[in-house]
C-alpha cells in the first residue's frame, strides 16, 4: 500500500495563496503578522482542507521545545476522585499546543525516580509532581534547567506549588451553616483537637482546621461534640456518628471532614430516626462523586481539581511564575442537606 504524502506548510501556503513564512506566522499563532483577515481565513480554510498536521519534530528543532509536559502522579490517574487534576492539566495543555506524558507511581520512590528519568530522556518542557492527597513529596534531584511545578503537593526545594485554599474552605463551610440560621447544637465529625493533639496529618488539613475554628470564634460560636476519627472513611463516619447520637438528642447541624464521612454520618442518622437535611443538616468538605448521588444531596466544600490542574500548566508555561503556593478558591457546592434552624 502508498502511503499518502504528508501534507506541508508549503501545501497549504499555494492553496491559500500566501507565502510559507505567511502560512506559518498565522499557522503558529504569531501575533501582529500585519496580514489581512482574509488571509488568516484563507490559511486556516486550506489547512484545514488539506487536513494539515503541524511537524513537531521539526518545531522542537527550531524552537528547543518538545511542547510535551510531564505529568508525575502517585494514585492521580487511577483514582476517580482526584482525576480532575489531570483533565485539567490536559484541558490548558491543549489549548497552548502540547500534549501531556501522564506516568503513575503508586507513590513508591523507586518508581517515581524512574518516572522522573522517563520525562526527562523524552526532553519535557517541564514536570508537574501531583499527589492525590495534598502532602508534602519527596522529589529526587532534577537538573537546574528543568521547570517543576508541585500539584497539590509542597516541597522545599520546589516553591511553586498549586493547592486549595483550604483555609477559606474551613471558613465558608462554618458560613453554610451560620447562614441557615445554626448557632446550637453543632457537631464536628472526624475531628477533636485534644485527642490528635501529638498526631499530624497533613499541612492542608491542619488549614482545614484552623479555618473552621477561626471563623467558629469569630461567630461566636462552639462545638456542643467534637468526634475524631483518624480514618476518614463512610463505616467511621457512621461509628462516631452513632455513638453521638447515642449519647445525645440535642444534634442540629454536622460538619463532616469529608464526604466519605458525611456518607457514613446519614446512615447513623436513618437508623435514629433522622433524615439529613430535614431534621439534622449536613455540610461536608471535597465534593467527591458520592455527595451528588446522596439524598438528600450533600453540601460540601469543593476541591477545585480541574482549576488547579489548569493552573499548574499555566504556572509552568509562564516565563517568569511568582516562587509561592498558589492557592486556588474552594466553591461552596450547595444542595439539600442544610436545613433552616
Amino acid at each position: 500500500m502508498v502511503r499518502a504524502k504528508r501534507v506541508t506548510l508549503a501545501d497549504v501556503a499555494r492553496l491559500a495563496g500566501v507565502s510559507p513564512t505567511a502560512a506559518s506566522m498565522i499557522l503558529n499563532g504569531k501575533p501582529d503578522t500585519r496580514l489581512s483577515a482574509d488571509a488568516h481565513s484563507r490559511v486556516n480554510a486550506a489547512a484545514i482542507e488539506l487536513g494539515y498536521r503541524p511537524n513537531v519534530g521539526a518545531r522542537a528543532l527550531r524552537t528547543d521545545k518538545s511542547f510535551t509536559i510531564g505529568f508525575i502522579s502517585d494514585v492521580v490517574a487511577t483514582t476517580r476522585f482526584a482525576s480532575g487534576l489531570i483533565r485539567g492539566a490536559i484541558d490548558e495543555a491543549e489549548k497552548a499546543g502540547h500534549v501531556v506524558l501522564v506516568l503513575e507511581t503508586g507513590g513508591e520512590p523507586a518508581r517515581e525516580t524512574e518516572a522522573i528519568e522517563a520525562v526527562l530522556d523524552r526532553q519535557v518542557d517541564g514536570v508537574i509532581l501531583a499527589t492525590m492527597r495534598a502532602r508534602e513529596l519527596f522529589v529526587p534531584d532534577l537538573p537546574r534547567s528543568t521547570s517543576v511545578v508541585m500539584l497539590n503537593a509542597t516541597n522545599e526545594h520546589y516553591p511553586i506549588a498549586v493547592l486549595p485554599d483550604e483555609e477559606s474552605g474551613g471558613r465558608a463551610a462554618v458560613d453554610q451553616l451560620a447562614m441557615a440560621g445554626h448557632t446550637e447544637g453543632i457537631a464536628l465529625i472526624g475531628q477533636n483537637d485534644e485527642v490528635e493533639r501529638d498526631l499530624f496529618r497533613s499541612e492542608t488539613v491542619a488549614r482545614r482546621v484552623r479555618g473552621i475554628r477561626a471563623r467558629m470564634r469569630e461567630l461566636g460560636l462552639a462545638f456542643v461534640a467534637e468526634e475524631s476519627t483518624w480514618e476518614w472513611e463512610p463505616d467511621n463516619g457512621y461509628e462516631v456518628t452513632s455513638r453521638l447520637l447515642d449519647q445525645r438528642n440535642d444534634i442540629a447541624a454536622l460538619l463532616c471532614m469529608n464526604d466519605r464521612l458525611a456518607f457514613g454520618a446519614y446512615q447513623a442518622l436513618a437508623e435514629h430516626g433522622l433524615r439529613a437535611g430535614t431534621d439534622v443538616s449536613v455540610v461536608s468538605f471535597d465534593n467527591d462523586e458520592l455527595a451528588a448521588y446522596l439524598r438528600p444531596g450533600l453540601t460540601t466544600i469543593a476541591l477545585p481539581h480541574e482549576e488547579m490542574g489548569r493552573e499548574a500548566v499555566r504556572l509552568l508555561l509562564a516565563q517568569d511564575p511568582e516562587p509561592r503556593e498558589h492557592l486556588i478558591a474552594m466553591p461552596v457546592i450547595p444542595r439539600q442537606s442544610l436545613r433552616p434552624a
